[in-house]
């Protein structure tokens, strides 16, 4: 026998070798969804379907981080038990405590009363806030965000910290390792320079493999300026118009209040988890503030649960009259999509608002198949035309708001790190229905008949594209 066949029949077996393990490993490591995804493309492609599940198929950790998480979270709720005057009931004020009894056993942190929330919808105003609130700090200040670019906002936001450092004010800077590359590149030795602490977050090349899964991600955008102001949302270190052709919209929650002290607690555990030191965080001012009603939901893979992922299902399943979700990437997993359906089918007003334009192609053919069965089910879906919608938020009914870095994709459910900030009041309710107004007055409302004459080769391209719906 040549060794050409011996070599064909060594092949053959390692590649049924391959396919049995997967067989039997996959689906005891990934949830059936996932695991069904990988099995088909390691059954189709064995010898390379095998090595990309082993780097890419399940979200680890190194064991260090996934000790320093659950420090950090013991911490958090430790110091909450000396700040029981701070906590705010629902059931006090005619409010079921279904969503923040929720939120707090998933993300640690309870509700707190007394928090002025402003919604920041101008981009370039926004940043301008930002940089105006760090020219005043006068002690520290704290920026965690996944995107730092060099480029005129990257500049700005340099200087601010140069300038703030020179002051003698204590700035720290955590910046994704991936996603903020061009910023530590061009920023991180000139900030150091000047004084600031700079790391990056989940650093990447050779060093992941220590770490993590080499695609986790910290996707947090927060800021904390003299624990007197802070903000949580969707906007980058990055001009607009950093996507080219794709000039990003945003939404910022500006806020002052008892919930800083949470977000001030997440960023301490960040920098935790990142460096091993224990932040010292000081006292807060007892007078800023105002009338909502708020906590901070962090998630991640560092988490036991799916925490943003099972609070949004939790929220549209409380919802009685209209839920309205706004997100620039929508690929769901079973869970929320059964819960997107069951709501329009139960007759409340579900709106989905996504981007027109989405400079992900494979997330934009992966979520095209999806609108069929949700147009079936009652849900509407609007596309935003002129800019690319990377707002991310959610309100019910009159009642809750979700405003932070949270996309309805299965990424952000189960791979990154994220924060939203939950708040229970009418007014930042009304004040959230303007800025959905907005994006439907420029929005195109699909229609099921007309979306169904779509070509049928398009039919076919985004059910491939859904098929890797665990690698987005």
């Amino acid at each position: 026998m040549s060794s050409e066949v011996h070599f064909g029949y060594l092949l053959f077996l390692l590649d049924w070798l391959i396919r049995l393990a997967a067989l039997a490993w996959i689906p005891v490591k990934s949830p059936p969804a996932a695991a069904r995804s990988w099995l088909l493309l390691v059954g189709f492609v064995p010898l390379f379907g095998l090595p990309l599940y082993l780097f890419l198929g399940h979200p680890w950790l190194a064991k260090q981080r996934r000790q320093r998480q659950a420090l950090a979270s013991q911490l958090i709720r430790d110091r909450q038990v000396n700040l029981a005057m701070l906590r705010w009931t629902p059931a006090a004020h005619g409010m079921s405590p279904d969503i923040a009894r929720l939120a707090e056993r998933l993300g640690d942190f309870m509700p707190m009363h007394g928090n002025a929330v402003d919604l920041l919808d101008d981009y370039d105003a926004s940043i301008a806030a930002l940089i105006a609130d760090i020219d005043t700090a006068r002690d520290e200040v704290h920026l965690l965000y996944y995107l730092m670019f060099d480029d005129t906002v990257g500049r700005a936001v340099c200087g601010a910290l140069q300038r703030a450092s020179a002051r003698g004010v204590r700035c720290r800077l955590l910046l994704d390792a991936v996603g903020a590359k061009p910023g530590l590149r061009a920023f991180a030795k000139p900030l150091r320079a000047a004084g600031v602490e700079v790391h990056a977050m989940l650093a990447g090349g050779l060093k992941w493999r220590s770490l993590s899964r080499m695609d986790l991600r910290n996707h947090r955008k927060l800021a904390l300026i003299d624990r007197r102001v802070g903000y949580v949302g969707s906007q980058n270190l990055a001009d607009a118009a950093f996507v080219p052709d794709h000039p990003n919209r945003e939404l910022v929650a500006r806020v002052r209040g008892p919930v800083l002290r949470q977000i001030a607690a997440l960023f301490a555990s960040d920098w935790l988890i990142e460096t091993g030191e224990r932040l010292v965080i000081g006292d807060f001012p007892a007078s800023e503030g105002g009338t909502t009603p708020a906590q901070m939901l962090p998630s991640g893979p560092a988490y036991p649960f799916e925490n943003a992922r099972n609070l949004v299902v939790a929220l549209v399943q409380r919802a009685r009259r209209r839920v309205v979700l706004v997100t620039p990437y929508f690929v769901p997993d079973d869970m929320t999509l059964g819960a997107l359906r069951v709501a329009a089918l139960s007759g409340v007003d579900v709106q989905l608002v996504l981007s027109m334009s989405n400079n992900q192609r494979l997330t934009r053919w992966a979520q095209r198949s999806y609108y069929d069965e949700l147009l079936k089910a009652g849900v509407r879906i609007a596309l935003y035309r002129p800019h690319f919608l990377h707002a991310k938020h959610l309100s019910v009914d009159e009642e809750v708001a979700l405003i932070g870095s949270i996309n309805l994709d299965i990424r952000s459910f189960a791979l990154n790190a994220e924060a939203g900030l939950v708040c229970f009041d009418p007014a930042v309710v009304a004040r959230l229905h303007t800025v959905e107004a907005a994006y439907l007055a420029d929005a195109q409302q699909l229609d099921l008949h007309e979306w169904r004459r779509r070509p049928r080769w398009h039919r076919s391209v985004e059910g491939v594209a859904r098929l890797a719906d665990s690698l987005m």
